[in-house]
């Protein structure tokens, strides 16, 4: 990226950040009740008077609070914002988006709930007074940005006074990553703990906690220097100096980062941009071990290192780089082990226990769906993969089980684990994959960039998502439209600029002609005159612009704001073909909280007869399975097996009596009731339904029953549906609904460029 594109991004960033936190429901957290509130009855039995019973039992048995209460899986986020990212202090309300977004990545990889709690104070005593008496609120207290030594002070003795884990993330969270990815480098180097000499650059709370987690696994107290602002922290320094620093001091001759690098094994940079120079780094040890976590900008780049020497190995904090130092591969799952065993507390063994957890998973065979996540790459472990990625699936159970162990062995799990196979299977149950689902679009699309046509160029949410795309590195952004139009509408944004962004239109295309005679060879026995091919490109936006994908010019376009779905398809297929053998269909995802829904058909087919509705069923079930899900394909209607025996869903039946001469490679059942579709007890009612489990793709009887179903899920939230995806064109070619989001617009231009089959087959 271009320091003008960055800079562009970063002012695209801040104005969406402001945006997306201000729509809808403020800020980004939410309370959801857990028990149904629909009568008289639930009410009675949630408060008044059946709520006593809960409270009379755990007044008898304090222990029952995880029973009858939320506590066992309820943490406390807290911040006085002394120390906000890399903004410094700004203080406790301005920390608020920060700690929400912390309680909304607990929920994200852990299902743990999470609540944020600011507190106005600088004090230690008065921050301290003003939580040690609420630990019966939760199971856990995940502290964050509090400057140092304050932090020190406050995790100590809040620890000491409460019966929960207190843990301060910036402490410790970066120590177990960085001392997991230290594990790893150190063994592709031959090298072990006690053998290493490292240099910590930065004397705040990650500095301090990652030598002190280090010395905890074997390095060696002088085999470990510590530098701030001043310098070495040495043996009889005074200034700058504080009781956490003097006890990392050593008996060194060296005074500054510059001296202490020579011959260094290791450096660890929690400090600034440019603390690290290529200087250093080439007089560092043979096969050095650099981790450059500084954020946004890491004391030095890979690229830097490279220059001087090629025997690195290299981690930062940043997601663009390998060997990303992410704390967010540690403290949602070392929480999920703690709160599962109901610790007291979180203790070094536990944080070893996680750390070494996350690099044993790294020397792992990478699962596939792991690595297509990630644009296909082959994660290997090795010099440039010696961590985790952030969205490997298997942390939750492979950190977790390790913490949860790992507080059994020390005695502070006052519920130990009795089946770790079946606690290693609800913890995979926990979260759901399917949410992973546009990541891993997103993440191909980097590893394998497409050119986009967003073609209603003049249209805020397009010129939005194409600034997006092309910022998040996903391929080339290209709008359809004139540029004053455009223009003016991004002189009424803060968007960012348009460069590297080309705009294109019918009239001054070079190839029009070329265009014209193309279109009119596939329209001329249409009813359409040369001169009508001609209005039709010079008017219609989706007609020109499905006809540049059609001809190779792009990889895929997205369209639909100004439009119906059924007007862009009128369109589209007057440019492009529908596959042969296939028919055009609308599927529409569902990502809801334990599940992924497909519902098809939701835009094209008005009454599909038993022959659509059956090969609509086979290419919803080929586009499940291409996402990485194992279709279970059930055909809806408002009868369950012929009860009752009704003329209007004999096409239904029939559908089913045609697959079952299709030999198809799917689970496959119906006529049945949505409910009997997705409730596996229902399903159990019917022993003789050829559903090994709930169904994941509904196969509607009509198009107004499909579209009401998905536009009612879509309205009663709680999910997030995406498309409807167009399916059977022979091009990558998406549309949104009309009054999309730019975010609606992104993801479908991104299920278009998926869909691409260059791409989609690799």
């Amino acid at each position: 990226m271009s320091a003008k594109n960055d800079n562009d991004y970063k002012v695209s960033i801040y104005n969406e950040a402001l945006k997306f936190h201000a729509e809808g429901k403020k800020g980004k957290l939410g309370i959801d009740p857990l028990k149904p509130l629909t009568n008289q009855r639930d009410l009675s039995l949630a408060y008044s008077p059946g709520v006593a019973a809960p409270c009379l039992e755990i007044h008898n048995d304090p222990a029952k609070a995880f029973e009858y209460t939320s506590k066992g899986n309820f943490v406390a986020v807290i911040s006085n914002g002394t120390a906000v990212l890399g903004l410094g202090n700004l203080g406790a309300l301005a920390s608020k988006p920060v700690m929400e977004g912390k309680a909304v990545l607990f929920k994200r990889f852990a299902d743990i709930d999470a609540i944020d709690l600011e507190v106005s104070t600088e004090n230690p005593e008065e921050f301290i007074n003003s939580i040690k008496y609420l630990g019966a609120s939760w199971g856990g207290i995940n502290l964050e940005d509090i400057k140092a030594p304050e932090c020190f002070i406050i995790e100590s003795k809040l620890k000491e006074l409460m019966d929960i884990p207190v843990f301060h993330d910036d402490q410790h969270g970066t120590a177990i990553i960085t001392a997991a990815g230290l594990i790893n480098a150190a063994h592709l180097t031959g090298r072990e703990f006690k053998d290493l000499k490292v240099v910590v650059n930065g004397a705040g709370s990650a500095g301090i906690a990652c030598i002190e987690l280090l010395k905890n696994m074997g390095l060696p107290h002088e085999n470990a220097i510590l530098c701030d602002t001043g310098g070495v922290i040495y043996e009889g320094r005074t200034n700058g100096m504080n009781q956490w620093k003097a006890a990392h001091a050593v008996d060194t001759p060296h005074r500054t980062l510059a001296e202490a690098m020579v011959g260094a094994d290791v450096f660890l940079g929690v400090s600034v941009k440019g603390a690290l120079t290529k200087e250093m780094v080439r007089v560092m040890a043979e096969n050095p071990i650099i981790f450059a976590m500084a954020n946004p900008d890491p004391e030095i780049t890979p690229e830097e290192v490279r220059e001087v020497r090629s025997d690195a190995i290299v981690a930062t904090g940043r997601s663009d780089y390998d060997n990303q130092v992410n704390n967010v591969m540690g403290f949602p799952y070392i929480f999920r082990g703690a709160l599962d065993v109901q610790a007291t507390t979180i203790n070094d063994e536990m944080k070893i226990a996680a750390a070494k957890a996350i690099a044993m998973l790294a020397r792992e065979e990478v699962p596939a769906e792991v690595s297509a996540a990630y644009g296909g790459k082959k994660l290997k472990y090795g010099a440039s993969y010696i961590i985790p990625v952030p969205f490997d699936s298997r942390l939750i159970h492979v950190v977790s089980m390790a913490v949860a162990e790992a507080a059994m062995r020390t005695g502070v799990a006052r519920k130990p684990i009795e089946d770790f196979y079946a606690y290693k299977n609800q913890l995979a149950a926990r979260l759901n994959p399917s949410i992973n689902m546009m990541n891993f679009f997103f993440e191909r699309l980097r590893a394998s960039p497409k050119t986009i046509l967003f073609t209603e160029g003049d249209e805020e949410a397009m010129i939005r998502a194409a600034i997006e795309w092309r910022n998040l590195g996903y391929g080339k952004a290209v709008l359809v439209g004139y540029e004053e139009a455009i223009n003016h509408t991004l002189s009424k944004l803060e968007a960012g600029s348009l460069s590297d962004i080309e705009i294109i239109n019918a009239v001054h295309h070079p190839d029009y002609e070329k265009l014209v005679d193309h279109l009119y060879g596939k329209l001329q026995r249409k009813g359409y005159l040369y001169k009508d091919c001609e209005n039709l490109l010079r008017r219609e936006r989706n007609v020109f612009a499905s006809l540049l994908v059609e001809l190779g010019y792009y990889d895929g376009m997205v369209t639909g704001l100004t439009k119906s779905y059924l007007s862009c398809v009128d369109d589209i297929t007057k440019a492009v073909e529908v596959k042969q053998g296939n028919l055009l269909f609308g599927l529409s995802i569902m990502i809801a909280k334990n599940r992924t829904i497909f519902i098809a058909d939701t835009t094209i087919n008005e009454i599909p007869d038993s022959d659509e509705l059956a090969e609509i069923a086979i290419h919803a079930a080929e586009e499940a399975r291409s996402m990485g899900h194992d279709p279970r394909v059930a055909f809806i209607s408002f009868s369950n097996f012929g009860n009752p025996m009704r003329e209007k869903a004999q096409r239904i039946r029939d559908a089913v009596t045609l697959l079952n001469k299709r030999n198809v490679d799917f689970e496959y059942d119906g006529e049945m009731q949505a409910s009997v579709a997705l409730n596996a007890e229902l399903l159990k009612l019917y022993p003789f339904c050829r559903l090994s489990q709930p169904a994941n793709i509904l196969i509607m009887p009509a198009l107004h029953s499909a579209n009401i179903a998905s536009k009612l899920l879509q309205e009663l939230g709680g999910g997030k549906l995406i498309g409807p995806v167009l399916c059977g064109i022979k091009k990558s070619i998406q549309i949104v609904q009309m009054g999309s989001t730019e975010s609606d617009v992104l993801n479908m231009a991104a299920m278009a460029a998926y869909r691409n089959s260059d791409f989609a087959d690799k």
